[in-house]
């Protein structure tokens, strides 16, 4: 599947589980010095491979008819500094919730660690700028994700599928953030119990076979 195509797809996935509405939320995937992204203005879900611009990592459009989305100067700067290879942003619903009140969304379950524990909120900054750029990627150090303040989420990963799977696993913890709250005050993980978690994952119990 070419990387248009990859754009296509998920665009549509992303619509079809509310992670975007309207024309919001973009989505980039790269190969070597060029990057494939979703173009500005124009829904996910009825993308074609044609209408995703390809620009290269300084960005320059190489080919396509339509103007790469407005956020490509995020999606270079974090290539620029991470090794992702995809990245996807969306206006999800919680997701946004947690970005508009809170400078983090604390780890409330140990699946948080698959995104690098702790979520940092980037500091707010208008869409499509430098400065949100630089929050960002400034946000997304160490870690596959990061909220906007007032905005919504970004996640990266080696492969726009992986990329996407951190998007939807975000958008269920900041879900699970929002709904404990409304029931009382969430129980937050310590460091020792993450560390826990850790170590239980490199060390799998084993399990004796039956005798015959």
């Amino acid at each position: 599947m070419s990387l248009r195509e990859q754009l296509c797809e998920y665009g549509r996935r992303a619509v079809e589980l509310g992670l975007v509405i309207g024309t919001s939320g973009n989505l980039s995937v790269r190969q070597g010095d060029l990057v494939a992204v979703t173009p500005s203005g124009a829904a996910l879900d009825r993308l074609t491979p044609e209408m995703c611009p390809i620009v290269d990592v300084d960005g320059h459009l190489v080919e396509g008819e339509l103007q790469p989305s407005s956020e490509t100067p995020m999606h270079l700067a974090i290539y620029a500094t991470t090794d992702a290879q995809a990245v996807v942003h969306t206006h999800s619903v919680f997701g946004t919730v947690v970005a508009t009140t809170m400078t983090e969304l604390p780890p409330v379950h140990y699946n948080a660690l698959l995104l690098g524990g702790v979520v940092k909120v980037a500091e707010y900054a208008t869409y499509g700028t430098p400065e949100l750029a630089a929050n960002v990627r400034e946000a997304l150090a160490g870690k596959q994700a990061a909220l906007m303040a007032n905005h919504g989420g970004v996640t990266i990963g080696a492969t726009l599928e992986q990329a996407f799977e951190s998007t939807r696993l975000l958008e269920w913890l900041c879900e699970v953030y929002v709904r404990a709250l409304a029931v009382g005050k969430p129980n937050i993980l310590t460091d020792a119990q993450l560390d826990a978690v850790v170590e239980r994952a490199a060390h799998p119990p084993a399990f004796p076979r039956r005798r015959p």
